[in-house]
């Protein structure tokens, strides 16, 4: 049956980690993130460009490298979630999510009856094209499909407690930059005004009992994010993440050349 470790491991109050990707939609992209000791990838659809026969491959990629595939959707329509998990995605994030309502609806897409209204199709991607029982497949998908709520506007911070008890919502998420935007003041992430604003998200959540989610930089805002109370972090995004890796190596190597013998340390 299907399962998915992340939501398991979030709702017992542990942390995970992954990342967000825009561009290398490779069928290596997983097992290198797996590799890098990654739990889940969010495959982007609302900035880049990717559509569901790309979604549906990662999804595959990503399951068969034992990682969790959770998908963005390009905009704030819940509608949009059932032909991607029923192309394997284990979980959806929605976009500019400013009501209860938006978050009902959501959760309502991602899940079959009783807990919802997802159409039913079985044998297919999403549960391993395999045979089964209808009630037992509907069961376990329920208990496997991530339900996240991505809050990130002055309006979504005004509804983030009515957002945080919706029945079925199983993580908020912070989008910083959208949040700065919203309030008039892009990239300030230090402006009391936004601070307070990810203030009210992360105790919305806390108060519900629900984790909240973050990208973070690297890894020493992740590990401030974790101090902050948040428990489910992407470590950026694959193209930043080759960007500065590159970047660094790259002035490394054409930073002073250290003196010693050049047929040592591997060099030619």
């Amino acid at each position: 049956m299907i399962v998915n470790p992340v939501r398991q491991r979030l709702l017992r109050g542990e942390t995970c980690f992954g990342l967000m990707a825009f561009e290398f939609f490779t069928p290596g992209l997983a097992p290198v993130l797996a590799a890098a000791g990654a739990e889940f990838v969010i495959l982007d659809m609302e900035h880049s460009g990717l559509g569901i026969e790309g979604v549906k491959a990662q999804c595959a990629f990503a399951r068969a490298a034992g990682i969790v595939p959770l998908v963005r959707l390009p905009r704030p329509d819940p509608g949009l979630a059932p032909p991607l998990l029923d192309a394997g995605a284990l979980g959806i994030m929605m976009p500019l999510v400013e009501s209860a309502a938006q978050a009902r609806a959501l959760v309502e897409a991602c899940r079959y009856r009783p807990e919802g209204r997802r159409g039913l199709a079985f044998g297919l991607a999403h549960d391993g094209y395999a045979a089964g029982a209808p009630l037992e497949k509907m069961a376990a998908a329920n208990q496997a499909v991530l339900t996240i709520a991505l809050v990130e506007s002055a309006a979504g911070i005004e509804a983030a407690e009515a957002i945080a008890a919706v029945p079925g919502l199983d993580l908020l998420w912070l989008g910083h930059f959208d949040l700065s935007d919203s309030l008039g003041i892009p990239g300030r992430f230090e402006d009391p005004a936004y601070r307070a604003a990810a203030a009210r998200l992360r105790d919305a959540a806390a108060a519900q009992g629900k984790p909240i989610g973050w990208l973070a930089a690297d890894g020493a805002q992740a590990a401030a994010a974790r101090g902050a109370g948040f428990r489910c972090l992407c470590i950026g995004h694959e193209v930043m993440l080759l960007r500065e890796a590159l970047r660094g190596a790259i002035e490394a190597g054409r930073g002073p050349a250290p003196a010693g013998d050049p047929g040592r340390d591997g060099l030619p």
